[in-house]
């Protein structure tokens, strides 16, 4: 999967919850939390497009707590994985044999019309971890680091 493709994956915690769209693959073997954290939030779903117009993005909700997201062709399972008081998104993808997953932070305007989207740096959450309970150890300490996230998109939702 390029990383373009999955960049505004990463800071989804919607999904989705939920990115960078120019970021990094799908890149970790496991999940932030191996289960929602909340349920599918309604104001996020819908049809977006990255500022810049060349990038679509559609989340619907699979049931009370996933999302399926359309990127580019692209299939993908998302989940608000919610650490640290932060709304991060395990983000998996759908279409590779693999499956591997991304780690995303979201922020919705308060308008719902806008949706910015960050990844988890891999320097500071390497990729090499191996279980939940250190990933989510690391984003807990990081917390408040800045370099915790990759380059932001935003997205506006379509009418």
């Amino acid at each position: 999967m390029t990383s373009a493709k999955f960049g505004w994956l990463q800071t989804l915690g919607v999904c989705i919850g939920l990115a960078s769209l120019a970021l990094t693959a799908c890149q970790y073997d496991i999940p932030i939390t191996s289960g929602p954290t909340r349920k599918v939030q309604e104001r996020l779903l819908g049809d977006w497009t990255s500022v810049d117009g060349t990038e679509k993005l559609k989340l619907r909700s699979f049931d009370d707590s996933i999302y399926v997201v359309y990127y580019d062709g692209d299939l993908f399972r998302a989940y608000h994985s919610d650490v640290a008081e932060t709304p991060f998104a395990t983000v998996q993808d759908l279409n590779s044999s693999d499956r591997k997953y991304a780690y995303v932070i979201w922020k919705l305007a308060d308008d719902g019309k806008t949706l910015r989207l960050r990844n988890v740096n891999d320097k500071v959450v390497p990729k090499e971890t191996k279980d939940s309970a250190t990933v989510v150890a690391l984003l807990t300490k990081n917390a408040s680091n800045p370099e915790l996230f990759g380059d932001e998109i935003e997205f506006k939702k379509e009418k």
